[in-house]
């Protein structure tokens, strides 16, 4: 195939020549063969098993990552979707049949799963593998060709994903491109057939705007403040081991970790307990000197949670140096709410607790805030369970759980309102990326005149039948 490889993209490069050279090998046919994507998946599979240590270091280097989430939440995660990918991507892009009404007879019907054709995946710093190539993934199985923008802030992780995307994958359909906000800005001048972005609600509508330009489809993967219920009949020390787990992971810098958690009055004071004692449990009585206990993305950041401590009082943690981009797992109570930990999204070690009388209290305060990315809630209760679920509006929901839910690829991972729109993993990665294009087949024979004019009073009525 003459498809030429496209110039290596780097400071002050013309992204136009990047996206035109990509353009030029989707239209020439090279992403549509299935036997290539399934290639491709299996290079990125192998990209991550044997760059294991490095990507871990670079993680490391970027956000004090501990080695076990490096291996867990990007490496393996990351794996096992092209995998996934890969093993059913055949059965995916079979096309399905569809009913023919008896005006198209004799027809057959089909949808199709159509490429879009040249991407854009921008990626954020808190998961700098994972939220770039889980939906390459998707892209690949797809058959599209991408452009791949890293968050410059992860910038060892920016820097090693492009060094192994240009050895693994064929940069006549994938290509890496640095560079900060300029750089962005750039590549959204350009016309993409649709575009892919995980990160804030303020960048979200910048990319949205740009993409209505060229009426170009967008993907966002967004976030805000995720809420937790605890109610009276949970088993609270589970309950307190999955939300210290969940909202400390990564430092708290995860787009699906419980922000905050309403807890039913009357067994407040045994959760903060239970709290307090997991925090110790999994980072020790001195969690900056702990191995399983990462470090803020920089020290503006740092700064600005540090801030947010004030706004109640500390159960456990509530110190920061913000030189060592350090924040505590932090534990707060008597919090107001006004504050300002509750309205905005933390992206931080600090949880929020708030004590409710009844539930529909706690439902009322989650229903005045915009949907939640994720959803949470501890109770061995079905009907209260069912009564929060249905009374609600997020883009998922987990019951005595956190975070977990993103594990299974047969689920879709996405946000609703000003959490985001669309959604991928798994399967819905593959028609995320893909227009379900419809195809209609019918022969030479049995060209009815029916359709045609002139149209007598019988000819008509007949014809309003069949259609």
């Amino acid at each position: 195939m003459s498809v030429e490889t496209p110039p290596a993209p780097g400071p002050g490069q013309d992204v136009a020549a990047v996206v035109q050279s990509l353009r030029a090998a989707f239209d020439n046919g090279l992403t549509r063969d299935l036997t290539w994507r399934q290639g491709q998946l299996a290079a990125l599979e192998q990209m991550m098993v044997e760059n294991e240590a490095e990507i871990a270091e670079a993680l490391k280097g970027d956000l004090g990552k501990p080695f076990g989430e490096a291996c867990t939440a990007e490496i393996d995660f990351t794996r096992k979707e092209a995998s996934h990918a890969r093993k059913h991507l055949r059965r995916w892009a079979r096309p399905q049949r569809a009913a023919s009404p008896l005006a198209i007879q004799p027809g057959k019907s089909f949808i199709e799963a159509a490429p879009y054709g040249v991407t854009l995946i921008i990626g954020a710093w808190n998961y700098p593998f994972q939220l770039v190539l889980g939906p390459l993934v998707g892209a690949i199985a797809a058959g599209n060709c991408a452009v791949i923008k890293p968050s410059e802030m992860a910038a060892q992780s920016s820097a090693l994903l492009k060094r192994l995307v240009e050895r693994y994958l064929d940069p006549r359909a994938f290509m890496v491109v640095e560079g900060d906000a300029d750089v962005s800005t750039a590549l959204l001048a350009q016309r993409f057939d649709l575009i892919f972005y995980t990160g804030g609600e303020r960048v979200g509508r910048v990319v949205m705007t740009a993409a209505a330009k060229h009426l170009t489809p967008v993907v966002l993967e967004l976030g805000g403040q995720n809420p937790c219920i605890v109610d009276e009949t949970a088993d609270l020390a589970v309950a307190a081991r999955r939300i210290v787990w969940g909202r400390f992971l990564n430092a708290g810098q995860i787009c699906v970790a419980p922000d905050h958690v309403y807890v039913a009055a009357s067994v407040e004071a045994r959760l903060l307990e239970a709290l307090k004692h997991e925090v110790t449990v999994m980072f020790g009585s001195d969690p900056k000197s702990s191995a399983d206990y990462g470090r803020i993305i920089n020290p503006r950041h740092a700064a600005r949670l540090q801030a947010l401590l004030a706004d109640g009082r500390a159960v456990t943690g509530g110190r920061a140096d913000v030189d060592a981009c350090y924040v505590a797992p932090t534990i707060l109570t008597e919090v107001a709410p006004d504050a300002p930990v509750l309205a905005e999204e933390i992206f931080g070690p600090i949880l929020p607790v708030l004590p409710y009388e009844t539930l529909d209290e706690a439902l009322a305060a989650i229903n005045a805030r915009s949907p939640a990315l994720a959803l949470y809630a501890f109770t061995r209760n079905k009907a209260t369970a069912d009564r929060i679920i249905g009374s609600t509006r997020s883009g998922s929901a987990t019951i005595n759980d956190v975070v977990v839910f993103m594990a299974n690829p047969n689920l879709p991972f996405g946000g609703v309102g000003a959490s985001g729109m669309g959604a991928y993993h798994g399967r819905f990665s593959f028609e995320t990326f893909s227009h379900r294009r419809a195809v209609l087949r019918r022969s030479f024979a049995l060209d009815a005149s029916i359709r045609y004019p002139p149209f007598t009073k019988g000819k008509l009525a007949l014809l309003r039948r069949m259609a």
